[in-house]
Order: C-alpha cells, then sequence, then structure tokens
C-alpha cells in the first residue's frame, strides 16, 4: 500500500534554490520547486557491490518525478542547508536500507537542464558491501547488473531521463580519465 504520508513529507521538504552557477539563492519547498521549474541540487549515486556489479532499480509507481521507471543511480534532492556530501551519504543509506556505509567518493557534477526540470547534479560513486533493503517507498525492484548487463537494458528498459543523462556523462568522464 503507498504511503501517502511519505509522499507529501518528499513535497514539503525544503531546497536550496541555485542559479546557473551553482550559488544559492532562495529556498523553497520540494513541490514548488518542481511546479515553478526552481533550479536546485540533486545527488546520483553509482553503488556497486562486492563483485563489481552495479545497483539497478525500478522506482515506486508513486514517486513525485519519473515514477515507475529504472534507475542505475540511488539518489535525490540535496536538502536546505545541506552538502553535496552529506546528501550522498544520507541518500544512499537511505535508498538502500543499511546504515554505515562508507562516504560515496564525488566524481563530477553537471546542470541537468530540460524544459521541464532543471537541477544542478552530482554524480557520485561507493562500494556496498553490506546486504540491501531498500525502502519500499522508493524502490519497487532492484537487482545488482554487470555493466554489460546495464548496456544491454539501455536501449529496452524505460529509464529516468537524468539518471540516463548522469550514466551517458559517467561513461564519457571514465573514457576520458582513462
Amino acid at each position: 500500500m503507498p504511503d501517502n504520508g511519505h509522499q507529501q513529507r518528499s513535497a514539503d521538504e525544503v531546497l536550496d534554490i541555485v542559479d546557473e552557477r551553482d550559488r544559492v539563492v532562495g529556498q523553497a519547498r520540494r513541490a514548488d520547486a518542481l511546479a515553478r521549474r526552481l533550479r536546485h541540487r540533486c545527488v546520483f549515486i553509482l553503488v556497486r557491490d562486492s563483485d563489481g556489479r552495479v545497483f539497478v532499480h525500478r522506482r515506486t509507481a508513486e514517486k513525485l518525478v519519473f515514477p515507475s521507471r529504472h534507475d542505475v543511480f540511488v539518489g535525490g534532492v540535496v536538502g536546505a542547508g545541506e552538502s553535496y556530501d552529506e546528501a550522498a551519504l544520507r541518500e544512499a543509506e537511505e535508498e538502500l536500507g543499511v546504515s554505515g556505509l562508507p562516504a560515496p567518493r564525488p566524481l563530477f557534477r553537471f546542470l541537468y537542464d530540460t524544459p521541464e526540470h532543471t537541477w544542478w547534479s552530482a554524480v557520485y560513486e561507493v562500494s556496498c558491501a553490506l546486504p540491501v533493503d531498500p525502502q519500499a517507498e522508493e524502490v519497487a525492484w532492484h537487482a545488482f547488473l554487470t555493466e554489460d548487463e546495464v548496456a544491454e537494458r539501455l536501449d529496452t528498459w524505460e529509464w529516468v531521463p537524468d539518471g540516463l543523462e548522469a550514466y551517458r556523462r559517467l561513461l564519457a568522464w571514465r573514457a576520458g580519465a582513462a
């Protein structure tokens, strides 16, 4: 059964609103930021298990943004006054249902900007050797897949567009770093 209280708390969460250079210019409720296309901050964390496989999940139908779509990242919005690093650890532990996760490693940032949405995006990576128990309010299905298995599904599954953009940028970033 959907947790409508969770959805309401999520909509009421206060976010920092930022400009094109990622400087805080105000604050707004999450629901207002989304409805009015106010630029805010998000974190994307690629999670690997001890075998190097990637945590992939399908979001619940009740999610405020991109419901029922697959994602290769865990993550979410950065709360007002919260740092990207703090949000990355909080979001990873919450969505995976674990505690004691090592600090996710920051990789790069980019501006996700479409006619519908705009947010500064910080991409991280973390290894999780702990057994996961994902939040039922956030995750409808999950599995750890190899990079090849992820690649095979990129053109066949419905993916969250911001996560797909972040993943493509991650692959390009890795190719440039190699």
